[in-house]
This record gives structure tokens, sequence and C-alpha cells, in this order.
């Protein structure tokens, strides 16, 4: 018998409350990944650290204004609803700090924008309008790193560094959050999972340009590869965990 505790990020049936996929589910497609058990919670672990993928001008813009606005000057931003994530990623790493939890932030670079090999530019006719400042962290979010991890690539672990700094702070756990949630965020939670890490996505603290690839990417992730929580739940886990030194 499939676990009741699915679908809803491991809450049963009297304790369901709206998630972003809800409306994009067909009653076919709840059907199949409950009786497939697909969707338990998972444990955490007691060394986590937060990692917050590409929250840059090019993702978010660099003010909070419509999407069909901002993305006249940042093609790749996902608009006012970046914005909205920004307020709680802050909040995640504050609850961070509070626990002495490592914060590790990722960014593009100017390399990976103009495509060299099979690039980025390969797959968007605008990738040429690409701004100077578009690989910087939000204002809002400048300094709010330990340490910031170029990549080319939308995984923060295809060739990086990232995998070592864990290693080396013997880091358990991640606490995704960022842009975009089809894109980077699930390349790397895939990749995090891949790896044998445990992750959990901060629901509220990532965003995307597409509202049915945002919610059906958080639905993929939550079935199978991660714990997609609330962004209250997981700052009272970081607040209260502690990294082995």
């Amino acid at each position: 018998m499939s676990d009741p505790r699915t679908l809803n990020g491991g809450l049963t049936a009297n304790e369901k409350r709206s998630r972003p996929w809800d409306e994009f589910l067909s009653e076919r497609d709840r059907a199949v990944f409950a009786a497939a058990g697909y969707g338990r919670k998972a444990a955490l672990g007691t060394a986590p650290a937060l990692l917050v993928v590409d929250m840059t001008n090019g993702f978010c813009g660099d003010r909070p204004e419509p999407i069909l606005e901002s993305i006249t000057r940042y093609r790749t931003s996902c608009g006012a609803e970046a914005w909205v994530a920004i307020d709680y990623v802050k909040q995640l790493a504050a609850a961070a700090r509070e626990g002495s939890v490592p914060i590790i932030a990722t960014r593009g670079t100017v390399a990976a924008s103009r495509g060299l090999g099979h690039g980025w530019s390969a797959k968007n006719s605008r990738a040429s309008d690409d701004r100077p400042d578009a690989h910087e962290l939000v204002a809002p979010l400048d300094g709010i790193a330990e340490r910031v991890i170029e990549k080319e690539k939308p995984s923060a672990f295809f060739g990086t560094p990232l995998l070592t700094r864990l290693v080396e702070q013997r880091i358990d756990t991640l606490v995704v959050c960022g842009a975009s949630t089809s894109g980077c965020v699930r390349s790397t939670v895939v990749d995090a999972f891949s790896r044998g890490y445990k992750v959990a996505v901060a629901e509220e603290a990532t965003c995307d340009r597409g509202e049915a690839s945002h919610a059906l990417s958080l639905f993929d992730m939550s079935m199978k590869y991660a714990d997609v929580m609330p962004v209250a739940e997981l700052c009272a886990y970081l607040s209260e965990r502690r990294t082995t030194p």
C-alpha cells in the first residue's frame, strides 16, 4: 500500500495545504504518483549548508517590476516574482547565520553567456543582449554568502569547486533556493541527490519565468529528489543546526 504522506510535502489528507503545483496536476497524475508511492518526506541531516542559486540581476532584474517589463532589459529575468523570492532568501540567510550554517551563492560567468562551445546562445536569439551587470548578485543579497562560486552550466556542481567545499565542511544536507526553478535550481538539486546529499528546496524562495515550469519542477523535485518545504520550516531547521567543524 502506498504511503499516504505523498504529493503534499509529507502532509496527510487532513493536514493538506495548497501547493504551487496543485492547479497544474490532472487527477490521473495525482493517482499515478500516489499509487507509486512518490513524494514521501525524507529526513534532513545535521550538517546543512544554504545554497543560493543564481540570484543575479540577470535572473531577477535590478528592481521589482512585471516580468514583461523586466525582460526588455534582462532577457532571463523572472520579474517581480524574483523579488518576492529575494525576501525569503534573506530570511533563510538570517536563520543560517543564527545556526552557524555556511551560505554559498552561485552565479553564471560571462563566458557562459557568450555561449562558448554549445552554450546558452544556441537556444536563445537574444543572447547577445546580455548586460555587463547581469552576473552580479542582486543588491539586496550583496555579501549574503561566505563564498560565491562561478559556473558555466546549469548545475552548481558541474565544473566548479562546490563538491570540494562541501566535503571540506562535512556537509550532509543542502537547502537550495534561487533561480530558475526549472533550470539551474532543478539541475543542482538532481546533482546533489545523485551525489548522496539530503536536499531541501525552499518553496517560496525559488522563482522562474514560466508559471507552469516553476510549479511542475517543484512537484517533480518533491516527488523524487528533495523535500520541497516552506521557508518558515527551513528557517527553524537552519537556526537550530550547527555544522561539524
